[in-house]
């Protein structure tokens, strides 16, 4: 489980081709040095990864045809930069929301709007997707813990403080390009009840 609070940003050092998947050789921030061990989990752009090699700051991840297809991470190259997060030890600190990295879609960046430093961001996203979110709720934008401002039927919109867009991969996006999405867990669980309640699921 993760939280949404990107630790650092990683750059895509090389893209191996393995069969049907590739292997993502990711050169970490100075920070995680040390710090990994094979076999754990961490959020890449909030899709949850295993850790394979580990080669002084160069962390291999292998992702399969499932996971290129469904998220942005087949849509990486090298020298890409990516949000990354480690899972949250169970004596951690808690802070932004229950984050699994399981992306459940991609939307892409609609529109930017500045005011000075501060950001809103607009993103489509499927409509299945946005019945999960509520205003002032939470969402995982590549991996990105973020408050909703407003929700449409088929977008929604974030405001972003200077720290998240100098920190995370979100200062570096541009109208179109694609991110994932992971909706809150409680707003998945609340929708299927009504779901299952409602006549012909309707």
């Amino acid at each position: 489980m993760f939280t949404g609070l990107v630790e650092g940003q990683g750059v895509v050092r090389r893209i191996r081709r393995e069969d049907a998947g590739v292997r993502l050789e990711i050169e970490v921030p100075a920070l995680f040095a040390g710090r990994g061990q094979l076999g754990e989990s961490v959020s890449i752009c909030g899709c949850c990864l295993t850790v394979v090699e580990l080669d002084s700051s160069i962390w291999s991840f292998q992702a399969g045809p499932e996971t290129l297809a469904k998220t942005s991470l087949g849509q990486l190259t090298e020298g890409d930069f990516v949000n990354l997060e480690r899972s949250l030890p169970t004596d951690g600190r808690f802070g932004g929301h229950f984050v699994l990295g399981h992306v459940d879609g991609v939307g892409q960046v609609e529109r930017i709007e500045t005011e000075g430093d501060w950001v809103t961001m607009w993103f489509t996203a499927p409509p299945q997707l946005t019945r999960q979110m509520v205003a002032k709720g939470s969402i995982a934008v590549d991996g990105i813990s973020l408050t909703l401002v407003d929700v449409e039927p088929q977008r929604f919109s974030v405001a972003l403080i200077p720290h998240t867009m100098e920190v995370t991969t979100l200062g570096k996006k541009q109208v179109g390009d694609s991110i994932n999405l992971e909706t809150d867990i409680i707003g998945k669980y609340m929708d299927k009840m009504l779901t299952d309640i409602r006549p012909n699921g309707t």
